[in-house]
């Protein structure tokens, strides 16, 4: 009898490991698959970048169609804006791989910086005919209070965003990711990273605190 209960005891302990292995297996390759497609993404991103930082040093030559310039660089920033979304829910949902993902977030954060760069010099050459709103949040170490106000920053700027479309240029940058074109930034317009969450309307609107939509569309 206690032969047969040592025997079924070592059986479940072996297929116990054996599916706690094949749990760990198939989480480092679904978090591989996140981080590869990430990675990709970013190098779509990266060559559009180009495209658009190019395009933009070709109009700085002469006289160019304002319109098409503001179009592309508004299209740009919403296709990283999307992206940025899909980011998020990896990271949230990462447990295994979080240093990979780390080094594609700040390649984003990287990216999303020389998409402002590229905002701010159309605008010096075009008319203010869309609004520049760039949300500096805490990414590393977070506190509980901090988590939930950028939560409703978040949910803010997304319904701000879908209410007025194309009027808004809307870039998400971490300002605690240790970039250090990030930091020149928020010195550059007196941001302290202890401020942080916060809200930035080209360049001269700086929002601290908000509850409601309505609060934030007083600001358009």
């Amino acid at each position: 009898m206690l032969d047969s209960q040592k025997h079924v005891f070592w059986q479940a302990l072996l297929v116990t490991i054996l599916i706690f292995g094949i749990g760990v297996f198939i989480g480092v390759i679904l978090e591989n698959w996140r981080t590869n497609k990430i990675s990709n993404l970013y190098e779509k991103s990266e060559l559009d970048l180009l495209d658009v930082k190019l395009q933009t040093e070709i109009y700085s030559i002469g006289n160019f169609n304002c319109d098409k310039a503001v179009k592309e660089n508004i299209e740009f920033a919403d296709k990283i804006f999307e992206e940025a979304k899909i980011l998020y829910r990896y990271k949230k949902a990462n447990r295994l791989t979080e240093k990979n993902l780390a080094i594609q977030h700040k390649k984003y954060d990287l990216l999303r910086t020389m998409l402002l760069i590229n905002s701010i010099k159309i605008k010096e050459k075009c008319s203010n005919s869309y609004y520049e709103v760039v949300y500096f949040y805490v990414l590393n170490d977070a506190s509980y209070d901090i988590k939930a106000k950028q939560n409703v920053f978040s949910k803010l700027l997304n319904e701000l965003k879908k209410i007025k479309g194309k009027e808004i240029l809307l870039i998400p940058i971490a300002g605690d990711n240790e970039i250090s074109a990030v930091k020149i930034i928020l010195e550059k317009y007196n941001i302290n990273e202890n401020e942080l969450p916060i809200i930035l309307i080209d360049r001269k609107t700086k929002i601290t605190e908000i509850q409601t939509i309505d609060e934030l569309l007083r600001y358009f």
